[in-house]
């Protein structure tokens, strides 16, 4: 009966632990399934330099990708020693890759440098020589720098492989975030050779190759269409496209944005919301379908949309803040209505967080807007930080506090 009891109280224990080690981890770019969605309570409202600031450290470089959380640790990717002054960019061959481990008290447990495969594009506008984030598996690092290529760390920072999946630049940089599906590392390499590739986690080596990868920025999203199965979604230039993840197998398409396209795909109960292009668009279509599915399962279209950043998906609802025309939308998921569409004030690049109710809008120079996630415009708060560089980069939330990532800077926001 001892021996019994105990290890009763052994796997409470093992469930109790994982609960919270899930509740703490946010592991590829905007968190759990791509959705830019937390289900932590008691977010921070409002902070300043002096209010609510945990910490904040220096990092070793720019960048515009996110952070992700892991147990008792986060990790960031960011660059140096060229092109971080616009008045001096210095010399290529100077240019250094990071990837960065810090403690969950701000301190920086190690660094990592890559040599990047030169030459690297002359200028990357806006953002850098850093913007995918990277994911992990709970064991490994995966992390994508464009023609550099894939890159697998273990948690102590050391490399295992690298993975080339093409050679081509872009003015505007790489800024699709790899995703892992079972034993894959997937990346959206539009910009290097306009390819879906899929890479063995284990041994590095190519898996299968899909092309059509015209002037897409985005992140390829999984979809769960029931039964335990799931379809890789894409938004590429004019047209969405399904494959199965696990082979690359092409599965449907469906007329999509008519321009480039950045903004990452969110989904809800089966069907996919794609915003973009400088039209400004949104555009709703039921998974599951097989070819051209433009007839039978996109369900409507509105005139909503933004160039760069993502939405999320709240209550019937779609929420975020367009950096093209600096307007905050909220569209309701039946029926593509415009619920409001209020002018904003300042511009951002990161994506929408939601989180304790609340909608998290980080601009580029203006600071945090905090918005009420319901369907009615209700500014709750703006924050400011005494930090001159840009903010890119897309919240995220760990044990309860928001972490923010400038240019410069990495901030812990909460008690």
């Amino acid at each position: 009966m001892k021996r019994t009891l105990s290890g009763v109280v052994a796997i409470l224990i093992t469930m109790m632990l994982t609960a919270h080690s899930t509740a703490a981890e946010w592991t590829q770019f905007r968190g759990p399934g791509g959705q830019g969605a937390t289900a932590e309570k008691n977010l921070p409202l409002t902070w300043s330099d002096t209010e609510n600031v945990a910490w904040k450290t220096e990092l070793p470089g720019f960048g515009a990708s996110s952070p992700i959380a892991l147990g008792d640790h986060l990790y960031v990717t960011c660059y140096s020693g060229y092109g971080i002054d616009r008045g001096n960019r210095g010399k290529m061959e100077d240019l250094t890759l990071h990837v960065v481990c810090l403690s969950k008290d701000g301190n920086i447990v190690w660094d990592q440098h890559i040599q990047p495969k030169l030459p690297e594009s002359d200028r990357v506008r806006e953002h850098g020589y850093a913007g995918p984030t990277p994911a992990t598996d709970g064991e490994h690092l995966y992390v994508f720098f464009g023609k550099s290529g894939v890159f697998k760390f273990d948690l102590d920072g050391k490399q295992l492989w690298q993975a080339n999946v093409g050679e081509k630049t872009h003015g505007w940089g790489c800024g699709t975030s790899p995703i892992l599906y079972k034993n894959l590392v997937i990346v959206n390499a539009s910009v290097e050779s306009r390819s879906l590739v899929a890479i063995n986690k284990e041994s590095g080596k190519e898996v299968w190759r899909a092309g059509g990868m015209s002037a897409s920025w985005n992140t390829p999203h999984l979809v769960d269409v029931g039964g335990g199965t799931h379809e890789l979604v894409v938004s590429v230039k004019s047209t969405i496209l399904a494959f199965d993840p696990e082979t690359g197998e092409p599965l449907w398409n469906c007329d999509g944005i008519q321009d480039y396209v950045c903004p990452s795909i969110v989904s809800h109960k089966g069907i996919i919301y794609v915003i973009g292009g400088r039209s400004s668009k949104a555009i709703a279509v039921r998974a599951g379908g097989r070819g051209d599915v433009t007839q039978s399962h996109r369900l409507w279209e509105a005139k909503a949309g933004s160039n760069v950043v993502s939405p999320v998906v709240h209550d019937g609802h779609l929420y975020w803040v367009s950096d093209r025309n600096k307007i905050a939308y909220c569209v309701r998921l039946e029926d593509g209505e415009v619920i409001y569409a209020e002018r904003f004030r300042d511009q951002p690049y990161a994506s929408a967080l939601l989180g304790d109710g609340k909608l998290y809008i980080v601009t580029r120079y203006g600071g945090t807007y905090v918005l009420a996630a319901k369907p009615k415009f209700e500014q709750l708060a703006h924050n400011k930080l005494d930090d001159r560089s840009t903010f890119n980069a897309s919240p995220i939330v760990a044990d309860g506090k928001l972490i923010l990532r400038s240019d410069k800077f990495l901030y812990c926001i909460g008690k």
